[in-house]
């Protein structure tokens, strides 16, 4: 009979943990997603900056030679990413894909321009440094336009601040979400071992005495949970990386492995900053308030 009854409460205790572990865990990776948004937003901000296209198109009487000579000198600008050069045949080619084959049916020679594809930096896309590069790049001889939508950069870097704006109050509030809850589910975790503590207090035990044992509980759940979440967050990016790589591409591994380490490191503070508010409560609190 004692036998069974150590058994059931053997299970409640391992219970108990359990449920405390998962629970904090998925708290725990809630702010593990919302830390990885946050460390690689200007990431994702420079890549679809840095994919916005500037098109340099030159006169029709330049030659391939000449475009090609520009070309050269636009490499070393210190704004220029990446340029691509579209031939006459290339230009066509696109056009066709747009207007159809029968596009260059009505013309006898082919009426495309030699072009460039140029994409700066994320740090010069901003429409008055755009527009400072355009008047540069137009005192090049044999250059007709540089066209870029303007409309599209405002839009992009407006939304880009409105989204850091939200984000930084979505992980401020996460953090407190993610306090409270972990405090409550430590509370709860502790709070039914408060007869033990009371009988602790009643022998002469100090405080440290009965506080460090669960100090340690604390730590060691906190290390678990963080450890679990971290995992789950690597599994969530290994998807991530497998299903759409264009955007995992975007992230910043070294960032991401400070975040897998933040959860951790996170987990432990919060579970022994929790468990030491919540012993000192149960503490201090009179013989008479134990049984509510």
């Amino acid at each position: 009979m004692k036998r069974r009854e150590n058994k059931i409460v053997v299970r409640r205790l391992i219970q108990s943990y359990l449920s405390s572990v998962i629970s904090i865990t998925l708290v725990l990776l809630l702010v593990g997603i919302g830390g990885v948004l946050a460390v690689n937003a200007k990431s994702v901000s420079d890549y679809f900056k840095e994919n916005i296209r500037l098109s340099v198109i030159f006169e029709q009487n330049t030659t391939e030679v000449q475009a090609r000579q520009i070309m050269n000198l636009l490499k070393g600008k210190p704004y220029v990413k990446e340029l691509k050069f579209i031939s006459k045949e290339q230009g066509a080619q696109e056009m066709k894909s747009v207007l159809g084959d029968d596009f260059m049916d009505v013309f006898d020679l082919n009426p495309i321009p030699l072009s460039i594809d140029m994409y700066v930096r994320s740090d010069y896309v901003e429409s008055d440094s755009l527009s400072k590069i355009k008047s540069e790049i137009l005192l090049n001889p044999g250059i007709k336009e540089v066209v870029f939508q303007e409309s599209l950069i405002e839009t992009i870097s407006g939304n880009i601040e409105q989204i850091g704006i939200i984000l930084i109050v979505f992980i401020v509030l996460l953090l407190f979400i993610s306090f409270v809850l972990i405090n409550n589910t430590v509370r709860l975790n502790v709070f039914s071992k408060r007869f033990n503590i009371h009988t602790m207090k009643l022998v002469g035990a100090k405080k440290s005495f009965i506080r460090k044992p669960f100090l340690i509980q604390g730590i060691y759940q906190g290390l678990i949970s963080g450890i679990i979440s971290a995992s789950l967050l690597c599994f969530l990016l290994f998807l991530l990386e497998r299903d759409f790589q264009q955007i995992y591409q975007m992230l910043d591994i070294n960032l991401i492995m400070a975040v897998c380490a933040g959860v951790v490191v996170t987990g432990i503070l919060l579970c022994l900053i929790s468990t030491y508010l919540v012993v000192n409560r149960l503490l201090s609190l009179p013989q008479d308030e134990l049984y509510y």
